[in-house]
Order: C-alpha cells, then structure tokens, then sequence
C-alpha cells in the first residue's frame, strides 16, 4: 500500500516507511552518502546537523528535515544524540519536494514515527502511512551559511574564529598575528566570502550559536558563548540574519507563530 493508499502493482504489502533509530555518541557524523529512499531525519534525543551541498540544518527535537532521495548530504551529532528516522520508497510516496524541507516535528507526528517503528499487520501500517503524509508541515528554520577565504592569510583568521567565536579581535590586531594589513583582510575577505568582515563574523557567530540553542541553553548563554555583550543584540542580529528570533528556533511552530522567510 501506497503513502497516499493506491495499491502498488506488485508489492501492495511492502511497507512505504521503514523507522530505524541510530545512537550517536558526541562528535560522530554519517559521512558524505545518499539514499535511494526519501529519508525524514529528526532527532528524538539531542541535536542533528544535516549538511548539504547547498546549505547546513541544525535540527532541534521540535524539527525533522526532509531529504530527497539521491542527495549528498553527511548527518552529524556535536553532542549525544538519538535519530529516527524514516526511509519513504519514492514510488510509493505522493510528495515531490526536490529540496530538503524542514517540517514541523509535532507530537502527533512523534507518535505516529514510534507508531511505525513497531512491527504492524499491513492493513494497520497503510493506514499509519497514509496520515504521515498529512503531518509533514514545511515550516521555517534558520541556516546560516558562512563561507571560508580562499587567501592563506585570511583563512587563518577564519579558523581562529572558528574555533573562538567570541574573539573580539579587530582585523588590524589579526594582522599581527598571520602578517598581513587589515585592509588586505578586508579586501580578502570580501573578494572570497561575499560580504563584509564585520557581517561574516555575525554569520559565523549566529551558525557557532544554533547547536547550543537548538540544545535548550539558555539565550543569554548562548549570546555570551558566540561574542556578544548583551542578549538583546544577539537577538536583534539573529533576527536580522533568519528573519525569526532565538526562541522561535527551537520553540514547536504549533507553540508560537513564526515569520515565513523565503528559502
């Protein structure tokens, strides 16, 4: 049976969706692969970052990601994590979204996912299949993509930030360290990123902050872990950037209204 209940030619009781759940210990990642299957990615337990060749997912239990089937992408746990996910038989699936999609991981979908995963007679497990296809609600979330400089120089100042979001050091301090102006910096930066210094150190610390919020620390924390001095101007550059804010983030959309923004 079919995810939108037609009966498929030859296989009418194979089942459309198939759950597995993967522990993931800190730090570890699926590398780089595809499936032939559509995969809905969502972490039951902590958080998943699912990377593509277009743009990163940092998932938050309240999120699930949608992955067309046959797409690079590498899936990743900063800390503990548990996935479940679902593998959708693209024959048997009426949804045609070409590019991952976040959707809103609903209590209702929640259980339906550990509905599926136990072992079902085909009638029940039709019908189950046929009300997911309901529940996936594309929703907004923010990505942040930061782009590396290509100049030695500069990439040394990158990876620094990188690896210290909240170093408020000025390009001419850089400088010093890595031999070169500040204004040979800038013009780098800006020639191999496409923006400003100063904004791409706000995008590198808004994408250092998603895994802590998506992880429930609090947003003052968070504010002061990626650089800056006062809640309410993380705040007000998250907004910016993503066009929703902090708590919007991790908050389930059912829970609190969040502003569309075109992907």
């Amino acid at each position: 049976m079919s995810l939108d209940g037609q009966l498929a030619p030859t296989e009418a009781e194979t089942p459309a969706a198939v759950v597995c759940t993967f522990a993931m210990a800190a730090g570890s990642r699926f590398s780089w692969h595809t499936h032939r299957d559509h995969q809905l990615a969502w972490a039951s337990i902590g958080v998943l970052t699912v990377v593509t060749n277009a743009a990163t997912w940092v998932l938050p239990p309240t999120r699930a990601l949608w992955i067309p089937a046959e797409l690079p992408h590498e899936t990743l746990a900063s800390g503990r994590a548990t996935m479940r996910t679902l593998y959708i038989r693209p024959d048997l699936c009426p949804i045609r979204w070409p590019d991952p999609t976040p959707v809103a991981a609903s209590q209702l979908l929640v259980e339906l996912i550990g509905h599926l995963a136990a072992p079902l007679d085909p009638a029940r497990r039709a019908r189950a299949e046929a009300v997911l296809v309901d529940l996936l609600e594309p929703v907004a979330l923010a990505t942040i993509e930061v782009r590396l400089p290509c100049e030695e120089r500069a990439r040394e100042v990158a990876q620094g930030l990188g690896d210290n979001p909240a170093d408020k050091r000025t390009l001419d301090e850089w400088g010093h360290q890595v031999g070169a102006s500040g204004r040979t910096l800038a013009r780098a930066f800006l020639a191999d990123t496409g923006v400003p210094f100063g904004r791409w150190r706000t995008l590198l610390r808004l994408q250092a902050a998603l895994p802590a919020l998506a992880g429930g620390e609090p947003v003052g924390n968070v504010a002061r872990y990626v650089g800056y001095d006062s809640t309410s101007a993380f705040v007000a550059a998250f907004h910016r950037e993503t066009g929703m804010t902090p708590l919007s983030f991790v908050r389930n959309p059912s829970d609190v209204e969040v502003p569309a923004r075109d992907r």
